[in-house]
């Protein structure tokens, strides 16, 4: 789910939360390290993203925060903020030259550099927590 977020608004917040969760708290966000990755340079996205970001030759950013379901990006776009929505059962991430984030038939791909690099460990959590919430689905043993 794609929602312009410049202004907050209850019921984008109530979609957030449906779709992904509340937030962590205070105390479990310490606990964790953090939940919120750094700033990062969009290379590319998507045919339905592209009307969202830059035209000209400005850099696009952006950082992601992890929730209890799911994940949420955040898209900086001049003077607006647009949020990308990501349940984990939808969530798919690739590592080709920096990281690609996938779901619905839509994508972000984060540039290489240092800002990413910067990032490795909050992507090793993101991983980490999409496992944890599989693996309350497991259907393996329907398949015995």
């Amino acid at each position: 789910m794609f929602l312009d977020t410049t202004y907050s608004n209850k019921k984008n917040q109530e979609l957030i939360n449906d779709l992904v969760g509340k937030p962590y708290s205070f105390l479990k966000s310490i606990k964790m390290k953090g939940v919120g990755s750094k700033r990062m340079i969009i290379d590319d996205v998507s045919l339905n993203f592209k009307q969202h970001m830059n035209s000209i030759s400005d850099p696009n950013y952006a950082n992601i925060e992890l929730r209890t379901g799911g994940i949420l990006i955040y898209i900086n776009k001049g003077l607006k903020n647009l949020t990308w929505a990501i349940p984990y059962y939808q969530l798919v991430i690739y590592k080709v030259n920096g990281a690609s984030i996938h779901a619905n038939g839509q994508f972000i791909h984060f540039k290489n550099n240092k800002t990413f690099r910067e990032n490795k460990n909050f992507f090793r959590k993101m991983l980490d927590e999409k496992i944890k919430y599989d693996s309350q689905y497991d259907f393996q043993h329907l398949w015995i």
